[in-house]
């Protein structure tokens, strides 16, 4: 996740949601086997404008559909919380002969009953990002909890014992929500620090930084904040800016998206963890076209996590 990740990036914040998959050389091509005729979607959690960890998500599936030169589309509800428009495009995609789905699902006991009729039907599909609810779908993404682990671990040593700390939350009825809340509370408070807030401020930036702003209300002598994603923990940096604060409160979030590690060069947060997006979504394809051509995968799929601070975050950031 170097260079060539923000590469990956800037090709991907240029295509539109359900682009036709770019031509590679027939020689250069990878063969999809029976999936050369099969139609493949990705369907992400929201669109991959404006959203730095989907447009790598996007970047990676197209590279992968590209790479075996399959019929991919990639889909997403226009905004993280919109399940019933998730639901929609799933049905939507059966509707269309899909033979393949790999999904970051919105909220995996509304999209279930709907994953069930495509599996039923000889769907294939896997999960990336968020783990689901249906049996014997295999998940490709990261180990949520133990990343938010890391965040904790990183704030227990860098606050004093008994300091106050909060923690904001994503959406909590999805899996990642609720895995980074529990691994980043668990982690909090083993170490003795006092654990004075958790709310969600649904990944959001805008909510990030009316959570935080209500926080300090409360603990205005708040010393560390875990944004479970970069877009809350960057409201959470502008909170602290507009009351002074940047110096007192350590701010960790998640996901390691070039502005956060633009923050954390500029001096702002401190330290996020790094996923990685773009293979999230080109294994997901990948994962697809074996399962097409009759093969079996993990029950999981782990994309690693890592921590980023000041000593790493320039591999991270945009180069602007």
């Amino acid at each position: 996740m170097h260079k060539s990740r923000f590469a990956a990036l800037a090709v991907a914040g240029a295509l539109a949601l359900g682009a036709a998959v770019p031509a590679v050389a027939q020689d250069e091509m990878k063969d999809p086997g029976a999936a050369a005729d099969s139609k493949l979607f990705m369907n992400m959690k929201g669109p991959g404008a404006g959203n730095p960890f989907w447009a790598a998500v996007e970047a990676g599936a197209v590279q992968a559909g590209s790479d075996y030169g399959v019929d991919l589309t990639v889909l997403a509800p226009p905004t993280e919380s919109d399940v019933t428009a998730q639901i929609a495009q799933v049905e939507d995609a059966v509707a269309q002969g899909a033979a393949g789905i790999a999904i970051a699902p919105t909220d995996p006991e509304a999209l279930g009953p709907a994953l069930d009729d495509a599996l039923a039907l000889g769907v294939n599909v896997v999960f990336v990002d968020s783990n689901g609810n249906n049996e014997g779908v295999t998940f490709i993404g990261t180990d949520n909890q133990a990343g938010a682990a890391i965040a904790g671990q990183y704030l227990c040593d860098n606050v004093a014992e008994g300091g106050k700390v909060a923690l904001l939350q994503g959406i909590i009825s999805t899996t990642t929500g609720q895995l980074r809340a529990t691994g980043g509370a668990e982690a909090l408070k083993a170490c003795g620090l006092d654990l004075v807030a958790e709310l969600p401020a649904d990944w959001d930036v805008q909510r990030g930084q009316a959570v935080t702003e209500d926080i300090l209300t409360q603990h205005p002598d708040l010393a560390g904040i875990f944004a479970s994603n970069d877009n809350m923990a960057l409201g959470a940096i502008e909170a602290l800016r507009l009351q002074g604060l940047i110096d007192q409160v350590i701010v960790v979030g998640f996901d390691a998206n070039p502005n956060a590690a633009d923050s954390i060069l500029a001096g702002e947060m401190s330290a996020t963890v790094a996923q990685n997006p773009f293979n999230m979504g080109s294994f997901g394809i990948e994962s697809l076209i074996k399962l097409v051509n009759g093969e079996t995968l993990e029950p999981v799929i782990d994309t690693g996590t890592l921590l980023v601070d000041a000593s790493n975050a320039a591999d991270y950031a945009s180069g602007e």
